[in-house]
């Protein structure tokens, strides 16, 4: 069996990093796509797909990245449920990312991106 999926596109909002009550670093935020075509209007559509990392990439990219910086994302998608305050199921479907490769330039011009994994992060990477 095989859930592997690759995106590349721009974040949509910056980053949101918090933690778990284990301590463990999370960050979440939305990576928008564009479709390979355009619709009938002769217009590109746009896919947002909600993006999360965890542990020393959650944080790398929590204070290295910011709306719409483009990056390659590499993961697995997973579904969740939860209850709604309506008592109601929700489900939530998501790319759970082990790979963040930054595409661009920061901004303010710090140098060129920087790749990370789960795998390779260790405490002295700093991307910039």
């Amino acid at each position: 069996m095989l859930n592997r999926v690759i995106l590349i596109g721009r974040l949509a909002a910056d980053p949101e990093l918090r933690y778990t009550q284990a301590g463990v670093a999370v960050t979440n935020f939305r990576l928008a796509v564009d479709r390979p075509f355009t619709n009938q209007q002769g217009e590109r559509e746009t896919d947002f797909f909600p993006v999360v990392t965890w542990r020393k990439l959650a944080e790398t990219c929590a204070h290295n990245l910011n709306k719409g910086r483009l990056v390659a994302v590499e993961g697995r998608l997973q579904t969740r449920s939860f209850q709604g305050q309506d008592g109601s199921t929700r489900w939530v479907t998501e790319v759970v990312a082990d790979n963040v490769r930054f595409l661009d330039w920061p901004k303010d011009g710090g140098g060129p991106g920087f790749a990370g994994t789960v795998d390779e992060m260790e405490e002295d990477d700093v991307p910039f």
